[in-house]
C-alpha cells in the first residue's frame, strides 16, 4: 500500500510571505481572518493562531491595516505623502502622514534641516525585510518656528546661538553684521534666515538681545519667546488704551440694569489686580435664613466688549494672543493694563459696567428662573479668597476636609449672628454652591483636586520658599457660580426646538476619555484593590470613576491612580461644534466668565448682544478659526507656565544639591523615573543610567520599571528617599540620586 504523502506545515516566514503576496495583488480589497486561513489552507488551531501573529505584526509594521469591523485591508500609499515632521533627540525623527497611518522613521540624514512640527513632503524608501518603513524629507512645505531662543557666544568675526531646544539639531551661525549688539552670555531671540543644502548649521539673525544670562527678568521673557508668546506689550496698542474715556454717562446707565445699591463683591486671589467677576446677593422673597425664600444671586462680568470693539486695533491684539499668560512671578495681559487692571477691571467703590447673569434660586439651589442683562454694579468690598475661607470657618460653615487643614477648631455650637463683614451673604453664598456642587456631582461631574506648587519670591525674583496650593470651599464658591453662569449662557443659545438650528457661539467643548487609556487605568487600579468598569453609558463611567477617585483617597495609591485617570482624559478646546463638555457632564457648556484675560469669553459676550438685539448667527467657518486658535495659544501658555514653575523648582533646588528628601514616583518613562518630593512638591528624574544594579525594561501597561535579572520594579506611586544631584537651570532639569526603595 503507497504511504501518503506528507504535507510541510507552513512557517511563521512562509505565512509572512504568502500574506504580503497576498494583499499587494489585491489592494482594495478588505479580508477577514477566516478568508485568509481560507486561502492559506490552515485547519489546524497552532496554525490559525501563527497567522494572527502575522497580521498583528503586519498592522504593527503598517504594511496592512485592520478595518472597524475586524477585517484586513494593503495600506495604499503613493510615494510622496505631506505630513508633519516630528524630531527626535535620539536622531530616530519620525513623520506623521496628513492621512492618519502610523509614523514613519526618518534617520538625520534624511532629513533636510527639516524641524519639529514643520509641513513638509517625505518620499517613502525602499522597505527592507524587517526593518521599520523609512521616508526621506524631499521639500519643507511650511515652517513651524523660524525664531529660537539661546545664548550667544560671539567671536571677533561671527558668533553662534547655542540652543537647548530639541527642536533644533545643531547651533544658528550669525554673521558679524546680524548680532544686534548681542555678547556672550546673552540671551537672545535669533531668526533663521537660510540654510543651504550643503551647510551644517543654519544662518540668521539676532532679533532681540532679551539680556544676560541668569537674571530674572531675563529667563522669564526668553520663556516666553521660547513658546512663541509675547514678553512686550506693543506701544501704539497702550496709547489706543490710553484715550478711552472710562467714564459712565447717565445715558448708558439708563440703558442698563442698575445693581448699584445690591451688595455685590469680588473674590480673588491676594495678588490679583483683573477683578473679572463679581457676585451679588440679595432676598427675592421670604425671610433670609426660612426654607421657603428665595435669593437673587447676581454673576457679573467685566464688560469688556463695551470698550473693546472687534477689528480695533486693541481687540486685533487681544485676538493674536487669545489668553492672558500667569508664569510664576508675572502676569502677561491679554489686554493693556489701563483696560485690565482699571478701566474693566470690577473695583471696589467705583461704577462699573458689567454683563451679568441673574438667577433666582431656592434654599435647595434650584434655579427657578433666571436672566441675562447688561448692568452698571458698584462692588461694596474686594475679597481675598483666604478672608472668606477665615469667616466660612470660624462660622462652623467649611467642609470638614478644610477644617483638617486649618488651624481654627470648628465652632461647637453656629453663633446666632454671624461674625465677620457680609457673613450672612457669604455663608448662604456657599451653602448655596455646595448644594450646586453636589447636584453636579450627582450627574456624573467628575472631580480631580490636585494640590498645585506655588512659590514665595523675593524681591529679585528668587525663590526663597514652596507651598501648595489646595482649593478650599472659598475657591469653589466661586467656582460653581461660574460653572452656573457658563452653562446656562450655553443652554440659552445651544438648546433649540427639535427641527431648528442653534446659531453659532464658541462653545468650551470635552470629549470622552480615551477608550485604550481607560482600559489601562482600569488594569492599574485593579492591582491595588479598586474596581472600575469601562462599559455603559459615559455618565456611568464618569460616576465610576468618581466613585474611584474617592475609594483611593488617603491611601498610598492615591497619587498614582490620580495621575494615570488624568492621563485618560481628554483636553478641554474651543469649537463652534458643540459635543458638550464630558469632565463637567454638562451638555452645554462655554466660557463667559473671564473676557479680560480670555479672547473667547469676549466673543461670546458680542455674539449674545448681537442675538440679543435680534441679529443673524455667525459665521460658523469665521468662528472656529478662532476657536482653533484660542485652543492652540492656552495651550502655548499652559507649557510656558509650566516652564516657568519647572525653572523656579529647578532654581530653588539648586540651593540644596547634596540633601536628601522623601518623595513619591510620579511619572515612569524609558530613560528613568520622575520623583516629586513630598515637602515641596519639586520634581526631578532618577535617571536609568543612574540605575547599576540591573537591566530595567519599561513596561508602559503597568507604569513601571522591571529589572531583568532581579525582578525589582519601580512603580508609579512608590515612595522613595532621594539625593539631590545635578540642577541645570538652562535645561530646567533635575536630577536625583536613589537613595532607598
Amino acid at each position: 500500500m503507497p504511504k501518503k504523502k506528507s504535507v510541510r506545515r507552513l512557517t511563521k516566514r512562509d505565512i509572512t510571505s504568502f500574506l504580503i503576496d497576498f494583499f499587494e495583488t489585491q489592494p482594495g480589497k478588505a479580508f477577514t481572518p477566516r478568508q485568509l486561513f481560507t486561502a492559506l489552507r490552515l485547519t489546524s488551531h497552532p496554525g490559525k493562531m501563527v497567522c494572527l501573529d502575522v497580521l498583528e505584526q503586519l498592522v504593527l509594521d503598517d504594511l496592512i491595516a485592520r478595518t472597524d469591523d475586524g477585517a484586513y485591508r494593503y495600506v495604499v500609499r503613493s510615494q510622496t505623502i505631506d505630513g508633519t515632521f516630528r524630531r527626535r533627540p535620539n536622531g530616530r525623527n519620525v513623520f506623521e502622514p496628513d492621512d492618519g497611518g502610523k509614523p514613519i522613521l526618518v534617520f538625520e540624514r534624511n532629513a533636510r534641516h527639516a524641524l519639529d512640527g514643520d509641513r513638509v513632503r517625505v518620499t517613502l524608501l525602499a522597505r527592507r525585510r524587517s526593518h521599520a518603513r523609512e521616508a526621506e524629507v524631499v521639500e519643507i512645505l511650511k515652517r513651524a518656528h523660524d525664531t529660537f531662543v539661546g545664548v550667544l557666544k560671539v567671536d571677533k568675526q561671527y558668533g553662534f546661538l547655542i540652543t537647548e531646544s530639541r527642536v533644533l539639531s545643531q547651533d544658528i551661525f550669525i554673521p558679524k553684521n546680524a548680532l544686534g549688539g548681542g555678547r556672550t552670555g546673552d540671551k537672545a531671540v535669533v531668526k533663521i534666515t537660510e540654510w543651504p543644502t550643503d551647510a551644517k548649521s543654519p544662518i540668521g539673525k539676532v532679533v532681540d538681545v532679551l539680556g544676560r544670562q541668569g537674571e530674572n527678568n531675563t529667563e522669564m521673557h526668553a520663556i516666553l519667546a521660547e513658546f512663541g508668546l509675547p514678553y512686550k506689550y506693543p506701544e501704539r496698542v497702550e496709547e489706543a488704551a490710553n484715550q478711552i474715556d472710562p467714564g459712565i454717562t447717565p445715558e448708558e446707565i439708563a440703558r442698563r440694569e442698575d445693581f448699584r445699591r445690591v451688595t455685590t463683591f469680588t473674590i480673588d486671589p491676594r495678588d490679583a489686580k483683573d477683578f473679572d467677576d463679581a457676585l451679588s446677593i440679595r432676598l427675592a422673597s421670604g425671610k433670609w435664613g426660612e426654607t421657603s425664600a428665595v435669593y437673587e444671586v447676581g454673576v457679573h462680568i467685566a464688560d469688556v466688549s463695551h470698550y473693546v470693539h472687534e477689528g480695533d486695533i486693541i481687540d486685533k491684539e487681544a485676538q493674536r494672543r487669545a489668553t492672558s499668560v500667569y508664569l510664576v512671578d508675572r502676569t502677561i495681559p491679554m489686554l493693556p493694563e489701563r483696560l485690565c487692571n482699571f478701566i474693566c477691571s470690577l473695583r471696589p467703590d467705583e461704577e462699573k459696567l458689567a454683563y451679568s447673569a441673574v438667577f433666582c434660586l431656592n434654599e435647595k439651589a434650584e434655579v427657578l428662573s433666571w436672566h441675562l442683562a447688561h448692568t452698571v454694579i458698584r462692588s461694596d468690598r474686594r475679597f481675598v479668597y483666604e478672608e472668606v475661607q477665615e469667616i466660612l470657618e470660624r462660622n462652623g460653615e467649611a467642609s470638614e476636609e478644610d477644617y483638617a487643614l486649618s488651624q481654627i477648631p470648628r465652632p461647637a455650637a453656629p453663633a446666632k449672628v454671624p461674625s465677620g463683614e457680609y457673613a450672612r451673604e457669604l455663608i448662604l453664598l456657599n451653602r448655596l454652591a455646595k448644594r450646586l456642587r453636589a447636584a453636579r456631582f450627582q450627574r456624573g461631574s467628575i472631580g480631580f483636586d490636585r494640590p498645585e506648587i506655588r512659590f514665595e519670591i523675593d524681591d529679585k525674583g528668587h525663590p526663597v520658599s514652596t507651598y501648595l496650593k489646595i482649593a478650599k470651599d472659598a475657591n469653589k464658591l466661586v467656582e460653581e457660580f461660574m460653572l452656573l453662569a457658563n452653562r446656562s449662557v450655553a443652554e440659552m443659545v445651544g438648546r433649540v426646538p427639535k427641527g431648528k438650528k442653534a446659531k453659532v457661539l464658541p462653545y468650551r467643548i470635552h470629549d470622552v476619555p480615551d477608550v485604550e487609556k481607560l482600559e489601562k487605568l482600569s488594569a492599574f487600579a485593579a492591582k491595588f484593590g479598586h474596581r472600575l468598569r469601562t462599559d455603559g453609558t459615559k455618565t456611568d463611567v464618569a460616576k465610576r470613576l468618581n466613585k474611584l477617585l474617592e475609594s483611593v483617597h488617603g491611601t498610598p495609591e492615591e497619587r498614582a491612580v490620580e495621575m494615570v485617570a488624568l492621563r485618560a482624559m481628554q483636553k478641554a478646546r474651543y469649537s463652534t461644534h458643540n459635543i458638550g463638555h464630558y469632565g463637567l457632564m454638562f451638555p452645554y457648556y462655554t466660557h463667559f466668565t473671564s473676557p479680560i484675560r480670555r479672547y473667547p469669553d469676549t466673543m461670546v459676550h458680542r455674539l449674545l448682544t448681537r442675538y440679543e438685539e435680534g441679529g443673524r448667527s455667525a459665521s460658523q467657518d469665521k468662528y472656529e478659526e478662532l476657536c482653533d486658535h484660542s485652543s492652540n495659544m492656552e495651550q502655548l501658555a499652559t507649557n510656558a507656565e509650566r516652564a516657568s514653575i519647572k525653572y523656579k523648582q529647578v532654581e530653588f533646588m539648586a540651593a540644596r544639591l547634596g540633601q536628601t528628601f522623601a518623595g513619591t514616583i510620579s511619572g515612569i518613562t524609558e530613560f528613568g523615573f520622575y520623583v516629586e518630593i513630598d515637602e515641596n512638591g519639586c520634581e526631578g528624574l532618577v535617571p536609568l543610567r543612574d540605575l547599576q544594579d540591573d537591566y530595567y525594561e519599561y513596561d508602559d501597561r503597568n507604569y513601571c520599571l522591571v529589572g531583568r535579572r532581579h525582578h525589582r520594579r519601580y512603580r508609579l506611586g512608590d515612595t522613595v528617599k532621594i539625593r539631590v544631584a545635578r540642577a541645570n537651570l538652562e535645561r530646567k532639569q533635575l536630577d536625583f540620586q536613589l537613595i532607598e526603595h
